[in-house]
């Protein structure tokens, strides 16, 4: 299985922020602020609902976080306890890692403000003190607070293989053309698979969303918001909607920014991805013919993507050396590649490993790339973002997927992406022979009752395509799912810094102003 399979929301390139640009359709309506915040926690779940929060300055992230250094400024961490089974409350417990910056407005504070960064797998203790410049404005109001999902960095986090071996299986060919190539990557898979076991057995049938949505809802008790207020993105909007669904009377205020479509099946899903990328791709490499008479892809379009294929297929039988020693692969390539499509502002970056690869024989910014969304440092050390996107997704779905199911779809996927297609395709195989049964055939959102969700989605994102926003609000209900859409590029609408967006969610979230449903920001 491939991260880029289920969306990897911000992870890897959180830093990354697109150029801001103008424009914004649709008027809104107002609904109240939030409850009070000084209620009491509630008495459920035999007390950890009222566990007390030791709020201390934050340590460095650990290898599994993603590591670098301690968060400067007034950042604080905690450790809240949660039921590893919420079918046995009163049974063993996990330990969840939080951060918060508390608001800079104390008088008008409105409460806590959630933050999911997607994947599934991206750790929200290191993630939200490197996007928080992009929050400013919602931190005067808000504490802003966020946590590493279970599974996922200091919480109870999936350990499966080391670093050298997860170098070698970021290498395998996962596009096999062959049958022993096909076998190569069932023994990867398999390899996987046991590790985690080995050595997460006991956590792995509990790292599912559902559980994931009831540790946020505990969270919102500890803190002591009576209503829930939230901000997720790309798989963060599944966490957000399966909450909707358990808690509909608990939701405050929530906004969903590149969701990932309910209503789609994991194979429904990756054939999305990879439309979604290649336009992603057409759309990079027009501009880049716009921009640059030496532009590695050439005029674009299906000459440019023939470029790229041609240097895939280079690759599968001669992979490209590298200044680190390493070798750049046809999958690690293709990783590279769809790690430079999840931002406008890493669009120069791609184009600079495509020129290197075609004309210079290295593959060193492709590489670099690859890397940045498979989580693993210039030093060789992965935080635990593939053990746990795995994990998840795997306990999470029900549909496990044979090779013969994958050999069927093949031309479909082909036909959706010369480029991106066989990868996503095969990736589909990440689950079969997972230790671990999956739970259901996708997430129910239904929310009838819950106050009106924003639901944000941008017609050039790549990882979650732009359809997935609608089928979100309407799985959500009538009057519940707002959408707003973002004519644009990337993953991610609110960090692009688009002002219309901004002041959208800004005025939704800070003063209760719900957008015209339909609302367009360009």
């Amino acid at each position: 299985m491939h991260t880029v399979v289920r969306g990897a929301g911000a992870l890897g390139l959180t830093a990354l922020l697109l150029a801001p640009v103008s424009g914004c359709q649709g008027e809104g309506r107002s609904v109240a602020d939030p409850a009070p915040t000084s209620a009491a926690p509630g008495a459920s779940l035999s007390g950890l609902a009222g566990q007390p929060l030791d709020w201390r300055p934050c340590p460095a992230p650990s290898t599994a976080q993603g590591g670098g250094t301690a968060p400067a400024g007034d950042w604080q961490c905690a450790t809240l306890k949660a039921p590893l089974d919420y079918a046995k409350p009163d049974g063993k417990t996990i330990d969840l890692a939080l951060i918060r910056s508390k608001a800079t407005d104390e008088q008008h504070r409105i409460g806590s403000l959630f933050f999911n960064f997607g994947g599934p797998g991206a750790s929200g203790v290191a993630t939200l003190p490197a996007l928080a410049p992009a929050y400013a404005s919602l931190n005067t109001r808000y504490d802003l607070v966020s946590f590493d999902p279970r599974g996922v960095g200091n919480s109870a986090g999936v350990k499966c293989l080391d670093d050298p071996a997860m170098d070698a299986n970021a290498a395998v060919d996962s596009t096999p053309e062959t049958p022993a190539g096909v076998k190569a990557l069932d023994d990867s898979n398999a390899q996987f698979a046991s590790a985690c076991e080995h050595n997460s057995g006991p956590v792995l049938p509990y790292v599912d969303t559902e559980s994931a949505a009831r540790d946020l809802d505990l969270m919102r008790q500890v803190v002591g918001d009576r209503k829930l207020s939230y901000f997720g993105i790309s798989y963060g909007t599944e966490l957000g909607g399966v909450y909707a669904h358990l808690f509909p009377q608990e939701v405050g205020r929530m906004v969903l920014d590149s969701v990932v479509d309910p209503t789609k099946d994991p194979e429904q899903s990756a054939l999305g991805q990879a439309q979604g990328f290649q336009l992603a791709l057409e759309d990079f490499m027009k501009a880049c013919a716009a921009q640059d008479p030496t532009c590695p892809t050439g005029s674009g379009g299906a000459a440019g993507t023939a470029k790229i294929t041609d240097l895939l297929q280079k690759l599968s039988q001669s992979p490209l050396p590298t200044s680190s020693g390493r070798k750049l692969t046809e999958s690690l390539a293709i990783t590279g590649i769809a790690s430079g499509l999840y931002s406008q502002q890493t669009w120069p970056a791609l184009a600079s490993g495509l020129t290197q690869a075609m004309q210079q024989g290295t593959g060193d910014t492709l590489l670099q790339l690859a890397d940045s969304l498979l989580g693993r440092d210039p030093q060789g050390h992965y935080n635990n973002l593939n053990a746990a996107n795995r994990a998840i997704s795997c306990v999470d779905a029900r549909q496990r997927y044979s090779d013969q199911d994958v050999e069927q779809q093949l031309p479909q996927f082909r036909n959706a992406s010369p480029v991106f297609g066989a990868f996503t395709a095969w990736g589909l195989t990440g689950c079969t022979g997972w230790p671990v049964p999956g739970r259901t055939d996708h997430p129910d959102v239904s929310a009838a009752g819950a106050a009106p969700i924003l639901v944000v989605g941008t017609t050039g994102d790549p990882a979650t395509p732009v359809e997935g926003a609608h089928e979100m609000a309407q799985q959500l209900g009538a009057g519940v799912g707002i959408t707003v859409t973002l004519n644009g590029e990337g993953h991610g609408g609110y960090n692009t810094g688009n002002p219309c967006l901004k002041k959208t969610v800004d005025a939704y979230l800070l003063d209760g102003t719900v957008p015209a449903d339909g609302t367009t920001c360009s």
